[in-house]
């Protein structure tokens, strides 16, 4: 009679090899899926020698969260310190769970008086109670990090937004328009889908405020396209809100107003992006931001946002 055990142990050694090779793939299929696979679109800031990347969902939610605050009047720092706690709390996403009754951006609760679930699942409003509260900090601004992101979020790990602040830095520096066309976005091929200008003058007074645009952009009027109809290009003359910052000029706020454009681009079907010279197409989104090839004043004194036809 033959020996049974040698042939069992064969069989266990085949299923677990098998298992082995199972959870492999399970675990690059979940990073695929985290991470959108090899040529999904990404954003990135790059300055000063750093890089720091994200996918289009974060980047539309990290424009969003600097623009509430820069259109607030706050400095940067307070931008940054708002990056670093949802980076943390969310991952730079709108979730709608957590501990206990956390939701959104910042895992603010109901129960603690942060806003009803719909209110805090809406980024401006989550972006705007943060900075409710931070303003309250006495010196927020010269705080450490955690220090400051901690008196507002009461977290149980509340070293864990120290590692966050390097990405933070960058992204508030190119969001707020310090770091001039520091921040880009690669776009999917073009499902064929069209843009909506009255979509983006609709986020841009959601996330700026209302006197984001002038009269005849909230209106929807301004130029004519290309062939007598409508015009698909949003034009918007970079206003600065007052601060405190000594470089807060046209430029910087146009640059920020550029950076949320491209940050929501796959949103918004943007096609094209131009400011100070240089411009961002759709089509060439892997190039970043190039020089204009247009007339010389081009772009230079106002953002101009075109959407896909």
């Amino acid at each position: 009679m033959s020996p049974i055990f040698p042939a069992r142990h064969g069989r266990l050694l085949r299923v677990g090899a098998a298992c082995a090779v199972l959870l492999a793939l399970t675990g690059y299929l979940v990073a695929q899926f985290l991470t959108g696979g090899p040529g999904a679109p990404r954003c990135t800031v790059r300055a000063d020698g750093e890089s720091y990347s994200l996918d289009p969902e974060q980047a539309g939610n990290a424009s969003t969260i600097t623009a509430v605050g820069t259109s607030r009047g706050l400095p940067e720092r307070a931008v940054t310190i708002a990056l670093a706690t949802a980076m943390q709390e969310s991952g730079l996403r709108n979730i709608h769970h957590g501990d206990r009754d956390s939701l959104g951006l910042f895992q603010q609760r109901p129960t603690q008086g942060w806003g009803t679930a719909r209110q805090i699942t809406d980024p401006v409003y989550a972006a705007g109670a943060f900075y409710d509260h931070l303003v309250r900090v006495p010196g927020y601004s010269r705080l450490p990090l955690t220090v400051a992101a901690q008196r507002v979020q009461r977290s149980g790990f509340p070293q864990a937004y120290a590692k966050h602040e390097p990405g933070a830095s960058l992204l508030a520096a190119a969001l707020s328009g310090r770091t001039p066309a520091a921040f880009s976005c690669s776009t999917s091929p073009s499902d064929g889908r069209p843009g909506d200008p009255a979509a983006v003058r609709a986020a841009l007074r959601r996330d700026f405020g209302p006197s984001a645009l002038p009269a005849a952009e909230v209106s929807g009027g301004g130029r004519s396209g290309a062939k007598g109809g409508p015009s698909r290009t949003v034009a918007v003359p970079p206003r600065p809100v007052p601060t405190a910052a000594a470089d807060n000029g046209p430029r910087r706020r146009g640059w920020e107003l550029a950076s949320w454009a491209v940050a929501h681009a796959a949103e918004l079907r943007v096609e094209s992006v131009s400011f100070d010279g240089r411009v961002w197409t759709a089509a060439r989104s892997r190039d970043g931001w190039r020089q204009a090839a247009g007339p010389a004043d081009e772009g230079r004194s106002e953002v101009r946002i075109t959407t896909a036809q």
